[in-house]
């Protein structure tokens, strides 16, 4: 990713020739270049018309242009690229870093891409493909390729020398990326340490022999995100399977892997489409929400049959419809508190298939604590409101019970998901509902029958 454009400085002005010196509104923007933040002017470019950011990305220099678009949400990328002249767009996309470029071009429709990718350099063109075939999901679907190489055999000052000389175009060398003849990685240094290097020693002298951290172009990129928070690198080198360097995943991916992967989860948990926006398209959410929706349809339809079928005992005691509720709600909300902590922990940590059951087990300890605390007080509240100790004890031991249960199922779907290759948020919270609702009524309704009719 290109370094982000520094605000223009200027010397301090009086307030007379401040008033008289002010920035012109983007929307009247003069061709000479904008001084805010990329991600500012993306913000700023999502509030005008279609035509106005037409407008405004013609007259902005491209690499200015390519910034922002860059920071745009993928939908009013994807709408705005779609309606600028080919020549504009792909010296847009030109200006853009290899990796930006070819997230960018995998969001058109293909014969869109192809046709910018041919007005692009060949060498340049070719960069971008070569990213685009890696999976999006993976190490190398998110790596930068511009990077300083070094050879281990030149000395110290040559490495400085060879990085000064490259780094206008190249991404910022937090560290010094030593390779073999054949391009095997064989070390990795920081500059502070390249600064402290004797000026004549060879650089594979200074390595020692210290084995390198990197990661496979195929890693999944959560285990990517996990290997820079463990090691806290500011940066972290993707090769093949021979150790061949290919490129680098640096923070700033790192940070909007995490945020894709929160968003992700909360999406996909309540059955909404992992990449959906308030910019996606309302038929396409449609498409994406309807499918989970008829499921939640049938849980739901599965709880109304439990009701149903204890129609005869809630005709003898109206009370229980009022109180039914409280037991399927407080164990869902108690689900839900598992739910969200073990998709955490999935998504955060290699969580081993043991570790993973133990903490299924201590979420069913919680709701069983939890649920004793709260049985106690729903106890006694309705024997004191309603003066009927039995069905108070009815409620209680309905609300303990679900609420274990609901705890398990929150803490045990995800696990089961993942176990079966899945996402473990994918509507997790959908099926979680279908148990505490369906079991909540069943036992409430159940032991009032047995004990209460």
């Amino acid at each position: 990713m290109k370094t982000p454009l520094s605000p223009a400085s200027s010397p301090e002005k009086t307030p007379e020739q401040a008033g008289t010196a002010q920035p012109a509104p983007v929307d009247a923007f003069d061709g000479q270049g904008d001084s805010r933040h990329p991600a500012d002017m993306a913000a700023h470019l999502e509030l005008l018309s279609l035509k106005e950011q037409v407008d405004l990305l013609t007259a902005l220099p491209r690499e200015q242009a390519a910034e922002a678009v860059a920071e745009l949400d993928e939908h009013v990328r994807v709408d705005l690229l779609e309606h600028l002249d080919t020549d504009t767009a792909a010296g847009i996309v030109g200006e853009m870093s290899p990796d930006d470029a070819a997230d960018v071009l995998d969001e058109l429709e293909e014969a869109h891409s192809d046709v910018l990718l041919s007005k692009l350099h060949s060498k340049d063109a070719e960069e971008i493909r070569t990213l685009m075939a890696f999976d999006p999901e993976t190490a190398g679907g998110v790596m930068n390729t511009e990077i300083i190489i070094l050879k281990q055999d030149i000395s110290a000052d040559e490495a400085i020398h060879k990085i000064r000389a490259e780094l206008a175009d190249k991404e910022i060398p937090y560290y010094g990326y030593i390779v073999d003849d054949d391009n095997v990685l064989t070390g990795v240094l920081s500059l502070r340490d390249l600064m402290l290097c004797p000026p004549g020693m060879p650089l594979k002298a200074v390595l020692k022999n210290r084995e390198p951290v990197s990661v496979t172009f195929d890693t999944e990129r959560e285990e990517v995100a996990r290997v820079i928070g463990h090691y806290n690198f500011m940066t972290l080198p993707v090769v093949d399977h021979e150790g061949r360097l290919l490129g680098i995943v640096s923070h700033d991916d790192v940070i909007d892997i995490i945020n894709d992967l929160a968003s992700e989860d909360m999406l996909s948990m309540v059955g909404a489409g992992q990449d959906e926006s308030t910019e996606t398209p309302w038929i396409e959410s449609v498409k994406m929400r309807l499918p989970w929706l008829i499921v939640n349809m049938l849980n739901s339809a599965l709880a109304a049959c439990v009701v149903y079928l204890f129609d005869g005992t809630i005709e003898q005691m109206a009370i229980l419809a009022v109180f039914m509720p409280m037991v399927a709600n407080q164990a869902g909300n108690t689900g839900q508190q598992a739910l969200a902590v073990m998709i955490r922990s999935l998504a955060t940590a290699k969580f081993s298939r043991r570790k993973a059951w133990n903490a299924v087990r201590r979420e069913g300890k919680i709701g069983l604590a939890n649920g004793l605390i709260l049985g106690i007080v729903i106890l006694t509240f309705l024997t004191l409101f309603t003066g009927r100790s039995d069905l108070a004890a009815v409620m209680a031991a309905a609300l303990l019970t679900d609420m274990v249960l609901g705890a398990l199922a929150g803490a045990s779907i995800p696990v089961l998901l993942k176990e079966m290759g899945r996402d473990p948020a994918q509507a997790s919270s959908i099926f979680l509902t279908a148990v505490t609702d369906g079991a909540g009524f069943f036992l409430f309704l159940g032991l009032a029958t047995l004990f209460l009719v």
